[in-house]
């Protein structure tokens, strides 16, 4: 009968390893708690430090601090890149879409009016989604400790 523990392509029992069943491993191989994602992507969501949820994420609307002024955690790991920005424009679309089908739908509006309207509606989401989405972006890296972020053993 085979053992239902995973095991790696070598055959040591991954779980023993302290890899698999919910538990992170540092690069000297000791066995951490696993950072809750849900309040990590909540705070930067919110675009405060995923570690401590007080101090500002961003230097400016997009540019990411190198540590967090109020717990001192590294934050310039952060991989975000493209990820937020293609989340974005799914949300906008998802928006924008059904709400341009509603408008010609119920009335008849003047393409030039409705192209404006939609346009600045479109514009305003965006600016509005992007730092959240990016934010609870670098929430999700750092809960599950992606890109450098696994060093500090903060819980």
């Amino acid at each position: 009968m085979q053992s239902s523990n995973p095991k790696s392509a070598s055959g040591q029992d991954l779980r023993s390893a302290g890899i698999a069943g919910g538990a992170a491993t540092t690069l000297e191989g000791e066995i951490t708690g696993e950072r809750p994602l849900k309040p990590a992507m909540l705070r930067g969501w919110r675009c405060r430090c995923p570690a401590c949820g007080a101090g500002p994420l961003f230097l400016g609307y997009l540019k990411v601090r190198d540590h967090c002024p109020v717990c001192n955690e590294a934050l310039y790991h952060q991989r975000a890149d493209d990820g937020p920005a293609y989340v974005t424009i799914l949300i906008v679309g998802h928006i924008i879409g059904p709400l341009m089908l509603a408008l010609y739908a119920k009335w008849t509006p003047d393409p030039l009016i409705t192209a404006a309207l939609l346009s600045v509606a479109s514009v305003a989401l965006s600016l509005f989604f992007l730092p959240r989405i990016k934010g609870a972006f670098i929430g999700l890296q750092w809960s599950r400790r992606m890109h450098g972020f696994g060093g500090n053993e903060r819980g």
